[in-house]
């Protein structure tokens, strides 16, 4: 391990990616994989291997990634000697997205050569291939299609290529901690490739990295992209514009309020750990997100994302919240983020922290750099309280068990995820406020969640170089309080109960309100989505509400609703509906399965709630300065 650090230091001096680089953690082998890979006997014998990479795209019209992964000098590295054989796997994940995603699924044509003579190797398991030989110099190449436009793969057409490399650069399990090259070979056209690795030629469109964790987390943009690069924090930042269809933005305007961004981002923990910053921004009505990434992200948004401020808030909050990822996560992080463990799952309770934080510090950076006014940032949280308080699933799943659960269910949600889960990003916001009030009120406005912060980046990020478990963050939070946050953790975090929001607002001469239901109709508590301009008269149940009149009732999901008391469907159910009272019965004729059903319901009142958050009377003067400080006003 001494000898890895002291390998990695030297390389760290010649390469200028990111200062933090020192503090991340080096890869580990889970016992599992142990026994499939091969271990090295003498530590020097990884030293000299070598591994670089080729990536072209001679069709890219059909969706195909060429890679070409050389190792020099492997067997040495592996013991292949000894064991007479070689593995090499595709990660199932990537990190920042918790779901297996299997990207060995899109792997094609695997062949193994050394020299110009074939070698055999066979598929062991389902992202691990396995090449029998003893040579020093061993060439493997593959194909991957790559057609998910999304952060989180790879995407290949005829009019750019997109690489997130846990989805095409296969490695091997002994030398992931070893120095590699990749070599882009654009196809012929494209002139332009951004990623945050370090060029070693940036004509020939060759990058370094100093381990196989540094690859995965730097993606890749190649095409005809436009580019644009202004100054935040002391730090080049580099701008990687690609649309796929027509695409208007002012750039100096977009420079300008990215630095604000950005700037405003690096005051939270008063240091930038980067000599460089990359963001890729895809523009495209397919969808959209970020995923972050050392010293670069990946953001998705509309093509319209800069046609009206509202739409143009949504993209600088996404800029916000991604960009702040490289502490919060990259760098802040709990123990189970790292080292990462490409072939598993990586289980942490902290992902309301890790993202749920983030999206608090998302509109929080925009208050502070002044693209919120306070009335409106006092919307937003109220709007994230009522967001998850209308959510039956808050009283079903804790946010340190929808951290947990990521895997199986956040990214995999079904018609009853509403009422049996809490997203641990929008519960995490709302526990990311609670906590920064609570700070604030237990330090008489000395500290801040921004303290909480600077605390576990120096002391774990910088000083141990490692992430923390969830009793050493209860601890680091309690110390910055100054007081016990044990209702925070006990009924916030850990609990499904009604949390007494006003203890967290009344410090500050705030209190939430609950104004009423949002309508006194009678409340059916069934989902019925409609197609624009699509016909009426057959309406599908999407969801049903957990207590719900429509639930006691009987109505399922997939019912098709044909008529409402005897008359055919001539608008959506909803506003069918509208007008009726709370006791009202309603007869629904429905097809189901092919066999039709007659359903009455009894409507019932309104359950939702809506927040508003607003002054308290009397308000003294410890509370006016405490809320100056929250919302930042001078």
């Amino acid at each position: 391990m001494k000898k890895r650090l002291l390998v990695l230091f030297l390389l760290l001096n010649q390469l200028s990616l990111c200062t933090g680089l020192l503090a991340l953690p080096l890869p580990t082998t889970s016992s599992t994989n142990a026994t499939n890979s091969l271990a090295t006997d003498d530590p020097a014998d990884a030293a000299t291997a070598r591994i670089s990479y080729t990536l072209s795209m001679p069709q890219p019209q059909t969706h195909y990634f060429e890679v070409e992964m050389r190792l020099q000098n492997a067997a040495g590295a592996t013991n292949a000697r000894k064991n007479g054989y070689i593995d090499v796997k595709m990660p199932v994940w990537t990190p920042g997205s918790y779901l297996i995603r299997e990207y060995a699924k899109n792997v094609e044509g695997f062949v193994a050569t050394t020299g110009s003579q074939p070698v055999k190797s066979d598929k062991i398991r389902k992202n691990t291939w396995r090449v029998y030989t003893s040579s020093d110099d061993l060439t493997i190449r593959y194909r991957v299609y790559a057609y998910e436009f999304s952060v989180r793969n790879s995407f290949l057409d005829d009019s750019h290529g997109y690489l997130n490399g846990a989805s095409v650069f296969l490695y091997n399990d002994a030398l992931k901690n070893q120095p590699l090259t990749v070599q882009i070979m654009p196809f012929p056209g494209w002139k332009k490739v951004s990623t945050g690795m370090k060029a070693v030629s940036a004509s020939a469109f060759t990058y370094e990295a100093p381990n196989y964790d540094i690859l995965v987390d730097s993606p890749i943009e190649i095409g005809n992209h436009s580019t644009f690069t202004f100054t935040a924090a002391n730090v080049p930042h580099t701008v990687a514009m690609y649309g796929n269809g027509p695409l208007e933005y002012n750039a100096e305007k977009l420079a300008a309020d990215y630095k604000r961004v950005c700037e405003t981002a690096a005051t939270v923990v008063g240091e930038h750990p980067c000599t460089d910053y990359t963001f890729l921004v895809h523009h495209t009505n397919q969808g959209g997100g970020g995923l972050e990434h050392l010293n670069s992200t990946t953001l998705q948004t509309n093509l319209t994302a800069y046609a009206t401020e509202r739409s143009y808030k949504g993209f600088l909050t996404l800029v916000a919240h991604e960009y702040f990822h490289l502490w919060n996560v990259k760098r802040i992080r709990p123990i189970a983020l790292g080292p990462f463990d490409y072939e598993n799952e990586n289980y942490t309770h902290m992902l309301w922290l890790s993202e749920g934080c983030t999206s608090f510090y998302e509109d929080y950076i925009l208050r502070r750099a002044g693209f919120h006014t306070p009335d409106e940032y006092l919307k937003i949280v109220a709007g994230d309280i009522n967001g998850i308080e209308n959510q039956p699933g808050n009283q079903v799943q804790s946010a340190a068990e929808s951290s947990w659960d990521a895997w199986i269910k956040y990214y995999r949600p079904n018609e009853n995820s509403a009422n049996s889960t809490v997203s641990y990003y929008s519960k995490g916001a709302v526990l990311g406020s609670l906590l920064n009030l609570a700070i604030l009120s237990g330090s008489n406005g000395q500290r801040s969640m921004d303290d909480l912060l600077r605390l576990l980046y120096n002391e774990y990020y910088k000083k141990q170089k490692r992430g923390f478990t969830d009793d050493e963050f209860r601890k680091a939070a309690e110390q910055i309080a100054g007081t016990s946050l044990t209702n925070f953790f006990d009924k916030g975090v850990n609990g499904t109960g009604q949390i007494d929001y006003n203890t967290y607002f009344e410090p500050v001469g705030m209190r939430l309100v609950n104004a009423g239901p949002p309508s006194t109709d009678g409340f059916f508590g069934a989902a019925v989505p409609v197609t624009p301009n699509a016909p009426t008269a057959r309406q599908v149940i999407t969801s049903v509400r957990r207590g719900s009149p429509a639930e006691q009732a009987g109505v399922n999901v997939g019912d098709v609703v044909l008529q409402l008391d005897g008359n055919r469907l001539t608008d959506e159910l909803s506003k069918m509906l509208a007008g009726k009272k709370p006791g009202e019965t309603v007869r629904l004729s429905i097809n189901r399965g092919g066999q039709p059903r007659e359903i009455a319901v009894q409507l019932g009142t309104n359950p939702l709630f809506s927040y508003r958050l607003e002054p308290i009377s009397n308000v003294t003067d410890k509370q006016k300065a405490l809320y100056a400080k929250w919302l930042y006003i001078k």
